[in-house]
Parts: structure tokens; sequence; C-alpha cells
């Protein structure tokens, strides 16, 4: 394995461009697309609930397909490619339709892409890295991916500020937005592939079969969590509706992108020390917290603490997931990452509709809701404890 600068593979760092041009130019859209999709278009915050369930559920219902044909090929690249790809096709929706049913088809299409692309891209970062700072390595490339998201929000704001919020900035958002997607998908093409083992006689279900049973634990509590983890959207609606400007709302978001940046190469680091157990419950407790808060907040400087805080709950939990299951699968890592992300968003599509039930009749009901279901996952977490029984095996 190469050494390179800061303790990480240099694959981890290309792959993190790629992440990084990629996000840049989702979040733009991203910042600005629940506020576009209630105020310009018209939608209600209950529709946006379906459309943001429905966008996680797309953004999860490849993932195994994806992880599994990964695993039986040993082929990695030309599957991350076209999860990319298609991620980047479906941006050209947004400059022929400005619809209710155009902007919805956008959300759920591109997260189509997002589902194809994660398992084996994430099966290829964890076989380039040092298991020994596996957290430390998910973590550079969470940085990478988000400081896109810092820069995507800015740049929407400043096309906002520029140009004024009018339906022909939006416009000219968007077809900004789709030039870093296409860098990125060039860049990917540049990068050198690393085959895995491939597992050629097995179908999906025995896959499932050997998967390890300390990582089926794990998905239980994975399971439970989601249900609590309901859309970013109305965590910027909140701040919309407790005063903030629509550019004030890209700020906010933007300021949770830098939250992240900061936090997941540290905790990532924190994690290869302490055990991922513990970051996990760390993350439950803090999405607890953090839901609390938006309910007893009653100021912009309480709301953007706030914004912070979820940043480092992000992190928790996208850097520690992943390495936790690189530790816990070894064999069949993009097996074992696409069934997570097919499970947890799958619940995604009920816990937003749940939120925005919760949210038509009271948004601090749906904010107390989240709180309660992220204190019975940590409770479940600390019956099954899948963290117990890792044992200190190489990789095949």
């Amino acid at each position: 394995m190469r050494k390179p600068a800061f303790g990480v593979h240099p694959d981890v760092f290309k792959l993190g461009l790629v992440s990084f041009l990629t996000d840049l130019s989702s979040e733009m859209i991203f910042s600005v697309f629940a506020v576009f999709f209630t105020t310009v278009a018209g939608a209600t915050a209950a529709l946006l609930g379906l459309v943001e369930g429905l966008a996680d559920l797309a953004a999860a219902s490849l993932n195994y397909l994806s992880g599994w044909l990964s695993d039986r090929t040993g082929k990695r690249k030309i599957l991350t490619f076209a999860g990319y790809g298609f991620s980047t096709l479906a941006k050209l929706i947004l400059l022929i339709s400005s619809t209710v049913t155009g902007l919805g088809l956008f959300r759920v299409i591109e997260r189509l892409g997002k589902s194809f692309r994660g398992p084996p891209r994430d099966a290829w970062l964890a076989s380039v890295a040092d298991p020994r700072t596996r957290g430390y390595a998910f973590g550079v490339h969470k940085a990478l991916d988000k400081s896109g998201a810092v820069l995507g929000p800015l740049a929407a704001y400043g096309l906002l500020s520029w140009l004024g919020d009018t339906a022909s900035t939006y416009r000219i958002l968007f077809v900004v937005a789709l030039v870093p997607a296409v860098l990125a998908v060039i860049v990917l093409g540049l990068v050198k592939e690393v085959p895995g083992t491939p597992h050629e006689h097995e179908n999906m279900v025995q896959t499932w079969n050997v998967l390890s049973p300390d990582f089926k634990r794990y998905l239980i509590t994975s399971a439970i969590f989601s249900l609590a983890y309901f859309s970013f959207s109305f965590l910027l609606l909140r701040a919309y509706r407790m005063g903030f400007a629509v550019k004030d709302v890209v700020l906010l978001y933007a300021l949770f992108n830098i939250s992240c940046v900061v936090a997941s190469p540290v905790l990532g680091k924190l994690g290869d020390h302490v055990g991922r157990g513990r970051m996990i419950l760390l993350g439950y407790t803090t999405y607890f917290l953090m839901c609390l808060g938006f309910v007893l907040a009653t100021t912009r400087w309480q709301v953007i603490g706030l914004f912070v805080v979820f940043g480092v709950f992000y992190a928790i939990d996208e850097v520690q997931s992943k390495a936790f299951i690189a530790d816990l699968e070894l064999n069949r890592r993009g097996s074992a990452m696409g069934v997570y992300n097919l499970v947890t968003g799958m619940v995604y599509l009920p816990a937003s509709l749940i939120a925005g039930a919760w949210w038509a009749l009271n948004p601090d009901s749906a904010f107390l809701f989240a709180a309660g279901v992220s204190a019975i996952a940590l409770a479940v977490f600390l019956a099954l404890r899948p963290d117990r029984r890792q044992v200190g095996r190489r990789p095949a």
C-alpha cells in the first residue's frame, strides 16, 4: 500500500475530488430546493415530505444490487461511474421543467444515481484504506465530499444575492450547477480501478445469508434510528419560518456542511482510537439533543448553533457507520454497504411522511417524535452491542 501525505491512500483524495465536484453541483440545487419547491412551484410541506421520502427511498433502492454486483464481479469503477453519470444526466431535467412534477422527478431520478454509486465506491475506499486508520480515511473523504457542499450553497447564495430571488435566477443556478457534475464524471474516468475479489457463484440471497451476525445486529439498530432521520429539508423550512431569508437559509446549509467538513477527519480519527461503537452511541445522543434543541429554540443564534450540532452528528453518522460496516464485514463489503443503505433508505420514506404529517399539525411534534425514536435506537444498540464481538481480522 502506498504511503501518501496526510496518512491516507491517494485514491481517497481522488475519489474525494469526484465527490467534491458532485456535491458542489448537487448542493447548489439542494440548498434552494425546499424553498423553490414550496414557494415558486407552489407545493405544500406535505408534498415536500412525500418527494423527499421518495428521493431517500430512491437513494437506497439500488444499493444492494450495485453492492452485490461489485462483490460478484470484483469490479467497482464501472458501477461507480454509472451512478455518477446517471445523476449528472438527471440534472438536465431542471433545464426543461420547473413544475412540481418535473422537480419531483428530478429529485427522485438524481437520487437513483446516488444509490447505484455508493456501495461500490465505499467498498473501493475501504479496500485501499489502512485498517488501523480506516475511520480517518473515511473522514478525509467525507471532508472533501462536504467541502463541495460548503461551496455549493455559497455559490447559490452569491447568485441569489447578485441576481435576486427570482424564477430566472433559479434557472441560471441550475445551469451553473451542471458544470461541476460533468467535471466529476471526467475526473472519475481518470482514476485507476482497484478491483475486489469476485464471488462469481453467489446470488443475492446467498450473499445475504453469509453476511456476519454482528453486521445484522447493527442493521436492526440502524433501521430503528432511520425512522427518526427525516429529511434535512424540514430543518431548512424551520429556519425559514423562524425569520431567516431564503439566502440566509442557504448560508445555514453551508454552515452545516462546514461543521461536517471540520468534524469528519477529527471524529474519524477519534473513532479509530476509542472504538466505533462508542462513536455511534455519541451520534445517536447528539441527534436526540439536536431534536430537543429545535423544539426549545427561540432565537436565531440558537438555530445557528443547532445547524452546527447537526453537522457534527452528520459527520459521526456518515463516517463511523461506513467504517464500522467495513470492520464487521471483511469479504463482502459492497453487499454490506448496499443492504445497509437499502434498509435505512426504505425506512426514510415513512420517516419523512410521518415528519410531514406531524409538521402539518405542529412542527414541534415532528422533532419530539424524532427525539423519542432516536432514544429507542440508542437503547437497542446498548442491548445488542454489535461492536462487542469484533475480532482483529485482516481483510480478504
